[in-house]
């Protein structure tokens, strides 16, 4: 799988989005260690603390299929207008939520990150440049 697979990927996620409130669309791919790509996207709620991050999204429909190794997500972010993106984000980068579901399910040295304007302006980082001194579940005891 390619960086660019799965940046375009997340940009068809996004379509998916249901952002009423903030008209931010967010897709997320997420690139498994069996190969398959599982995406997911934002979804708003009228009550704002019930919302979903397009990456647990991708992450809890992957789990709830089965899947535990994560190898990489691909995030892709903007504003939206009566169903048409009217200007993609600087960098659509995962909240400290979603940071640290990646941060279950993955090896932080290893798991990348890759943050994306267009399917060809893109930076990545691994999951412990973004969360250092994190803690999952090989740090319990």
């Amino acid at each position: 799988m390619n960086d660019n697979e799965l940046v375009k990927a997340a940009f068809a996620a996004r379509i998916n989005a249901y952002a009423p409130y903030s008209g931010y669309k967010v897709g997320a791919a997420l690139f498994c260690s069996d190969g398959s790509i599982i995406t997911g996207c934002n979804v708003e709620n009228s009550s704002y603390g019930l919302c979903n991050c397009a990456e647990r999204t991708a992450v809890f429909k992957a789990v709830s299929e089965g899947k535990r190794g994560f190898c990489a997500i691909a995030i892709v972010g903007g504003i939206d207008k009566d169903d048409e993106i009217i200007k993609t984000a600087d960098y659509a980068y995962p909240c400290g939520a979603c940071r640290q579901v990646l941060r279950e399910f993955s090896d932080p040295e290893t798991f990348k990150i890759i943050v994306a304007r267009s399917e060809s302006d893109f930076k990545t980082f691994t999951l412990s440049e973004l969360l250092p001194n994190s803690f999952g579940p090989d740090s319990i005891a």
